[in-house]
């Protein structure tokens, strides 16, 4: 008997680290788990590097048949009691294979605040064969209630992270070495996938009215994505290329964040944003919109501070006042620290996640195996 997680994604991004998170916490307490993940994909191989249980499969898209075959013969091998499906292709893919399989309990992970499509292959995806859907913010609860989601078919449980990586760094001169930045320059950092929901944009707007007033400002930009070319461009545009720095993917985020003074995300799209969470446990203070499940983490003037979408005066705005006001952007960084790091560890997560599939059990009549009492 065994629990089966499925993730299709294909880069590394917040969705596949919370999907290694919690394969990794339930291993930790004694679960018989194993993670079906993308041929080829980072998470694959971090999971493999970590020494979990993990079936490589090529999954193409969400009416792929060949792929729900092979993935329902791995589920009746296994003798799979509950699958667990962490995106929305492993999702249409994993409901065929998980009946076909005939696995009793069935849950899906819903981390974004995108509008749920109202089509019938939606409906169908988000209907009675999902015993539940966990939804990692308020904001994105929201969202499925609009789609037509049951509310007692979705329980929150936010997302969570590893404390410890970040406690491992203390090096705030690594990007200063590496970039040549003077002492005085004053480092503010966005971590993101380079796409449009991620409101990149805006925030090279605001950046430009920022230099104007804090002529010491450099942008670093982290993340990869489908818009790097087009950023690139507007950057040259609005003539800031000699302050904005496009990282791309990078490994060792930690220490870059070590290396900031300030922390901002210009969504207009977000589930929860796992990168504020680790801002913030990094000691940053933070700039963020009032986008999905951000003001869920980001209390405005007591663990960062919360401007509109898509508003890139407010940004700019909220940036130039921690610029000049250190001992207001020190209380912040260290509130928000405290926050979450009493909220949002990953084992916090693993435990609720746990905790829900009990219930689901018990209800269903279905007895899991494993587990530490």
């Amino acid at each position: 008997m065994s629990l089966c997680h499925v993730d299709a994604g294909r880069e590394w991004r917040g969705g596949q680290r919370q999907t290694l998170f919690l394969v990794r916490e339930l291993k930790r307490a004694g679960w018989p788990v194993f993670l079906v993940a993308q041929k080829g994909s980072p998470l694959e191989a971090k999971a493999k590097e970590e020494g979990l249980r993990v079936i490589s499969l090529k999954m193409k898209g969400e009416a792929d048949l060949w792929s729900s075959l092979r993935l329902a013969l791995i589920m009746k091998k296994k003798k799979c009691q509950l699958a667990h499906f962490h995106d929305a292709h492993s999702l249409s893919l994993g409901l065929r294979a998980a009946s076909w399989a005939r696995v009793p309990l069935i849950l899906a992970h819903r981390r974004v605040d995108f509008p749920l499509r109202r089509n019938f292959f939606s409906r169908r995806k988000y209907g009675r064969k999902l015993d539940m859907i966990i939804a990692i913010s308020e904001g994105v609860k929201k969202v499925l209630l609009a789609g037509g989601v049951p509310a007692e078919k979705i329980r929150v449980i936010p997302s969570g992270i590893d404390f410890s990586v970040f406690d491992q760094v203390n090096d705030r001169d690594f990007l200063r070495r590496e970039f040549c930045f003077s002492a005085d320059d004053f480092l503010v950092g966005i971590v993101a996938a380079l796409e449009d929901h991620k409101g990149h944009s805006y925030l090279f707007q605001a950046t430009r009215i920022v230099r104007q007033h804090s002529p010491r400002i450099r942008l670093i930009v982290v993340g990869s994505g489908s818009l790097r070319l087009e950023l690139e461009s507007q950057v040259q545009q609005l003539g800031i290329e000699d302050i904005v720095f496009f990282l791309g993917f990078r490994e060792d985020v930690p220490r870059i964040l070590a290396s900031l003074d300030l922390f901002v995300l210009s969504s207009h799209l977000e589930g929860l944003g796992s990168s504020l969470i680790d801002a913030m446990a990094s000691r940053l203070p933070v700039v963020a919109t009032r986008a999905g499940g951000i003001p869920e983490i980001v209390h405005h003037g007591e663990t960062g501070l919360l401007v509109p979408p898509r508003d890139p005066e407010a940004l700019a705005q909220a940036i130039i006042e921690l610029y000049h006001d250190r001992q207001l952007a020190s209380r912040l960084a260290q509130n928000g620290a405290d926050f979450v790091r009493s909220h949002f560890s990953a084992e916090a997560m693993a435990k609720r996640v746990v905790d829900l599939y009990q219930d689901l059990a018990q209800k269903k009549g279905v007895k899991l195996d494993g587990g530490q009492e």
